[in-house]
């Protein structure tokens, strides 16, 4: 499709990797009618702060982690979710019945929370509404357990001890050894024992019992139970409204290099499995949603004149009052190599990859992002 045939987009997601895509599709030069759809009734916020400073500071709706104002000049549908995909007429449907026509489409939205059960009293954090209420209920400071070594499960840890709960996380073995590797998951599980997190690591958990006493099973068939009682396992991309589409494989959508699935068909966040240099997969990162949705817009806007993306992942994290940056792939094994500072201390290191790159980390380390990624170049 050529540029001058794109004369309406409908961006479906209003997460920061739609409205990337829509205020990059205008810096592209689409001029066109532009439609962003999104199911929250709220506008775009910072969603790593639903883990972070939501949890611990006093603004009441969330208002203090909006999003700057879009420059997209897009006309804005929230609160409505879409339904259904017909490529054929080229038809984004909405729950509410409206059937938006588009020339191109961008494909964001997003994932959901994976459960372990179905009963009411597995809390989830997905959305600006759960970290609201997840706040309220922290507010008598109850016992929490937490299910889930991951960032999210530790983000999520970290901020219920910081408001004076008692938390025991359950981890399918050593807690964010498999995100983050080995040094680094046992320099942050230590400082989360050390802020009183009680680490119980076991095979996989699961939940069970009735409504109002639900209670998690180990492994080992021991059961454990809390007054609040959180899971963080994973997510499911929200791709149920393209079937039939055959855009969809094992739950995701692959794309090129560029985010496109199809011929004017962008993909772009979560729901998106990207080609790189350790195979095709899903890279459900913040910072991934930005980097994907600008090449994928530029590349409905100009093709294959578009450069592709240039995948280097960035990661951070917050917790127990350590704070982490990543440039690079993680899990990193084995030891670093100290470029400043030491393991006693504000460090910043790096690891060396099996395929060649290089990955490097502050840890409790003031440095500007550009420099973090100009590290990891320099250093391949």
């Amino acid at each position: 499709m050529s540029a001058a045939a794109l004369r309406r987009v409908v961006v479906v997601g209003n997460g920061i990797a739609g409205i990337t895509a829509a205020d990059t599709l205008r810096e592209a030069g689409f001029d066109g009618e532009l439609t962003v759809v999104g199911d929250e009734r709220h506008p775009a916020y910072s969603r790593p702060a639903l883990s972070k400073a939501l949890l611990l500071d006093g603004d009441d709706d969330g208002a203090a982690h909006t999003l700057p104002p879009a420059t997209h000049g897009a006309t804005e549908l929230l609160g409505v979710r879409a339904t259904g995909l017909d490529t054929d007429r080229r038809l984004v449907t909405l729950d509410d019945g409206t059937a938006l026509p588009y020339d191109g489409v961008v494909l964001a939205t997003g994932s959901r929370a994976r459960r372990l059960s179905a009963l009411p009293d597995e809390v989830t954090l997905r959305g600006l509404d759960d970290a609201l209420e997840l706040r309220r209920r922290l507010a008598d400071r109850p016992s929490v357990l937490v299910v889930g070594g991951g960032p999210l499960g530790m983000e999520i840890a970290s901020g219920c001890l910081a408001s004076g709960c008692r938390v025991t996380l359950v981890s399918q073995g050593e807690p964010l050894a498999a995100q983050l590797g080995p040094y680094l998951a046992r320099v942050l599980t230590a400082a989360g024992r050390e802020k009183g997190l009680t680490v119980v690591e076991t095979g996989a958990a699961r939940i069970e019992g009735t409504p109002g006493d639900a209670r998690v099973v180990l492994a080992e068939g021991a059961e454990l139970g809390a007054e609040v009682l959180l899971s963080a396992v994973g997510d499911v991309p929200n791709t149920e409204w393209l079937h039939g589409t055959g855009l969809v494989v094992d739950g995701a959508v692959p794309v090129d290099e560029r985010g496109l699935a199809r011929p004017g068909i962008a993909a772009v966040g979560d729901l998106a499995v990207f080609p790189t240099s350790r195979g095709r997969r899903r890279v459900p990162l913040w910072s991934s949603a930005i980097d994907q949705a600008k090449v994928a817009a530029r590349a409905l806007v100009h093709g294959a004149d578009a450069p592709p993306l240039a995948f280097r992942p960035y990661f951070w994290t917050e917790q127990f009052g350590r704070t982490l940056k990543a440039v690079g792939h993680l899990p990193a094994d084995g030891e670093p190599e100290y470029v400043d500072g030491g393991p006693d201390g504000p460090a910043l290191m790096t690891w060396c990859q099996e395929d060649g790159g290089t990955t490097a980390v502050a840890l409790d380390y003031r440095i500007p992002i550009p420099r973090l990624r100009r590290l990891s170049r320099a250093a391949a």
